[in-house]
């Protein structure tokens, strides 16, 4: 099996990304692994398709320092292939990390993605779908049971009198963004920085206005599904607690946030439960669930991350059956006397 990952950047990868685990796992297992960037799609004449590719050299490594020194060496190989060469392509870019100084290569990996798919390519997860995903706006079309109070608006008005509403904290952040950039706590409308965080998020668009959630002072969960389902190996989930450092509101791992072993509870299979059909109907393979107490904070589609610390919280590795799920789908199409659509086959 030939896996291509398609990345934001590859000087911008790190050793404890999901990305590296999957990638190493895949080695590790005797598939073929290489990286492509949105620089690298090629749309011939005929209309042929080949992406040009950075390929690691050797089989196995020590740990994820020694790949990532590897996969950003001045001398790493770098080979084109016809993308029928490929039988998964893996979406891994965060579009919001290019979204403002590279607007074009935001859209790289589900425009080629959807290229790929036409020429027999399993993509992961399905451009289509991704397609729908592209700000936090896909997160409004799950059931309202799972979501927390949000108001989505330009209009310092509107927001003045949602947040007038709330019995508590309000939490602002843009809609189009990652990673806890220019996430802020609000405590009422009187706050000495109100009109001017409004006024800077909405200079980069849409603010999402979310009622605070007393449970999140102790951090949020991050749950992975895979092909629809709860990721899980003999009963431990792959989860992790991800814990504010000092007095920052925010837990993500770029925030500094602390991972921490979790329980995985009722309520939280139940959210599960809840944005199972939809995200199945969309196509999505791997995602990031982002939880707190029995309400979903975020949803994360394109690029969920903190699976080595699961992994290492939970002492099992769960790039592993992530790895064997793309196997069987290879399998799947291989074997199939016609046609699988890309969204059936992605979460198969």
């Amino acid at each position: 099996m030939h896996i291509a990952f398609f990345v934001n950047g590859l000087q911008s990868e790190y050793p404890r990304y999901t990305t590296t685990a999957l990638a190493m796992n895949a080695r590790e297992r005797g598939h073929d692994v290489c990286y492509v960037t949105p620089d690298d799609f090629i749309l011939r004449p005929d209309d042929g398709m080949s992406i040009k590719a950075v390929v690691p050299r050797k089989k196995k490594f020590a740990n994820g320092e020694g790949w990532i020194a590897e996969l950003q060496a001045d001398d790493v190989p770098v080979k084109t292939f016809d993308i029928t060469d490929v039988d998964i392509l893996m979406l891994r870019n965060d579009p919001s990390l290019d979204a403002i100084e590279r607007p074009w290569a935001a859209q790289a990996g589900i425009v080629f993605g959807q290229f790929a798919v036409e020429k027999g390519v399993i993509v992961l997860n399905d451009p289509a779908g991704l397609a729908q995903a592209q700000n936090k706006l896909y997160f409004q079309k799950f059931p309202s049971d799972v979501r927390t109070i949000t108001l989505i608006s330009k209009d310092a008005t509107e927001i003045k009198a949602f947040v007038s509403k709330q019995e508590s904290k309000v939490i602002v952040k843009p809609l189009q963004g990652s990673g806890g950039k220019n996430v802020f706590m609000i405590k009422s409308i009187k706050d000495e920085n109100f009109n001017q965080i409004i006024e800077s998020l909405a200079e980069e668009g849409y603010i999402i206005v979310q009622s605070y959630l007393s449970e999140a002072k102790h951090g949020d969960i991050r749950l992975f599904l895979m092909n629809g389902r709860p990721l899980e190996i003999d009963g431990k989930y792959a989860a992790v607690r991800r814990v504010p450092s000092g007095d920052d509101i925010r837990s993500n791992m770029h925030a500094k946030g602390v991972a921490e072993k979790v329980t995985i509870t009722a309520d939280h299979l139940r959210v599960a439960e809840l944005v199972r059909p939809k995200l199945l109907h969309d196509g999505m393979f791997l995602v990031g669930l982002d939880i707190v107490g029995d309400k979903l904070l975020e949803i994360n589609v394109f690029s969920p991350g903190a699976l080595m610390s699961a992994s290492d919280t939970q002492g099992v590795a769960f790039a592993d059956p992530i790895i064997q799920s793309m196997e069987r789908k290879v399998e799947v199409r291989n074997a199939a006397l016609r046609p699988f659509p890309n969204r059936e086959l992605a979460v198969i």
